[in-house]
């Protein structure tokens, strides 16, 4: 299993960021409906693509908390 997180969408592509910092580009339309920059997404073995919700709220409350928007 790989952990994701969206960073930005530029054209077709959702640039993805892993715990080092590559970035991968996956295409909009492989990405589950609903998906926006600052989502967490856990991808399968099989490549199956989810948003892995308590993660993402967890980041985005930790970063409210620092001061970040």
């Amino acid at each position: 299993m790989r952990i994701l997180t969206v960073n930005r969408f530029e054209t077709t592509y959702a640039l993805c960021e892993d715990e080092d910092r590559r970035l991968f580009a996956i295409e909009r339309q492989e990405l589950p409906e609903g998906v926006k920059a600052g989502d967490v997404l856990r991808i399968s073995d099989e490549g199956e693509i989810a948003i892995d919700q308590k993660e993402t709220d967890a980041r985005r409350r930790k970063k409210k908390e620092n001061g970040f928007r």
